[in-house]
């Protein structure tokens, strides 16, 4: 048995296909177009490995799809892939609209005529699952009820508006082909592998570096953090029990403000790291103007999936954020290596500093 993870060397995807490889026999034809946040050292601990097939392209590559999946057979597709910083498409929203709009509609085209042309059982057996994000729903006040599965969609930003109009074309393709379809929403991840232009690893990175600590507006965005690795335990969970044509929305029931999340990565790293000058690396928070249109809170009713499919996750966030700065500082060539130029002129514009 085959299953197809597209977007498999960014962030997220790269820790599911690690954390499916570690327990499972079945093998993974993994597909990335390796743009700046796909990283194919991300995968390097599968090189040679007999059940992980790696292949570079598109999800709008609709040849490349059908021939994958003619050639592989996968019983399942998981599409992970997409644009989702939202400051990026703030600045340049035309590789959003092509990538997460677009690549599904094409991604959801082949896969419909690959189940079309299945034997009767593996029709029966085939999923597709859609990983999309908590900021569909828009923003929230202090006192809103965290979003559940049935809140309208109101994207705030030209990311969240791509994410939701894929959202709507696989929920489309459920109801007017009857394409097996399965769909997630997910609050903020953070672990392994985070590329370090998202809030956690920048602060890491930064910190580490002697540099600015940037914070947005006065920091009391609220967010719920979500581990990468339950997120991962959560979609495994949803391919195997979820119930075709239904959402889960995934979170860890972790609501944080950003401001707070920067000063505990601060304590971490002076615990784990100190600076040589024995000063607190809260130091070197820096206040920098308010993205425009930043939602202010999200938060995410993970009810269902508990009641439902019987998951919750494993970490707390206290567990979680300690880990996560543990493995950025094991790592130092992997940052390295990720920070590449284009990175560095990309942090120095956005939050007007040399990155």
């Amino acid at each position: 048995m085959t299953i197809l993870v597209t977007g498999g060397a960014g962030f997220i995807g790269s820790n599911f296909v690690l954390d499916w490889l570690a327990g499972s026999e079945e093998t993974v034809v993994t597909l990335d177009k390796l743009t700046y946040a796909g990283n194919l050292q991300n995968l390097a601990s599968l090189q040679g490995h007999p059940k992980h097939v790696f292949v570079q392209g598109d999800i709008g590559d609709a040849a490349l799809i059908s021939s994958l999946l003619a050639q592989h057979q996968p019983r399942a597709v998981l599409n992970f892939a997409a644009e989702s910083h939202v400051d990026r498409s703030i600045s340049g929203p035309g590789e959003f609209i092509q990538t997460n709009i677009v690549g599904t509609f094409h991604l959801l085209e082949s896969v419909r005529a690959y189940w079309g042309g299945l034997a009767p059982e593996a029709k029966a057996a085939f999923r597709f699952l859609h990983v999309s994000t908590d900021e569909v729903y828009g923003s929230l006040s202090k006192t809103d009820p965290a979003f559940a599965e049935t809140n309208r969609y109101e994207p705030n930003s030209p990311y969240s508006a791509s994410k939701a109009a894929s959202d709507h074309l696989v929920r489309a393709y459920h109801h007017t082909y009857g394409l097996p379809v399965l769909t997630t929403n997910c609050s903020n991840n953070y672990g392994p592998f985070h590329f370090p232009e998202k809030l956690i690893p920048l602060i890491i990175v930064n910190a580490q570096a002697g540099k600015p600590l940037p914070v947005y507006g006065d920091g009391q965005q609220i967010r719920d953090w979500l581990y990468v690795k339950d997120h991962c335990s959560a979609i495994r969970r949803v391919l195997e029990a979820g119930a075709l044509g239904e959402t889960y929305n995934v979170g860890g029931w972790n609501e944080k403000p950003n401001l707070e999340i920067v000063h505990t990565v601060c304590a971490l790293l002076d615990e784990l790291k100190p600076r040589a000058d024995g000063k607190p690396y809260k130091e070197q928070i820096t206040y920098v103007t308010d993205r425009p249109g930043h939602d202010r809170r999200y938060a995410i009713d993970a009810g269902k999936i508990e009641k439902d499919l019987g998951w919750k996750p494993a970490e707390t966030f206290d567990t979680g954020i300690r880990k996560t700065v543990q493995w950025y500082l094991d790592n130092p060539e992997w940052v390295a290596n990720v920070q590449s130029g284009g990175y560095r002129d990309w942090v120095s514009k956005q939050y007007g500093q040399s990155a």
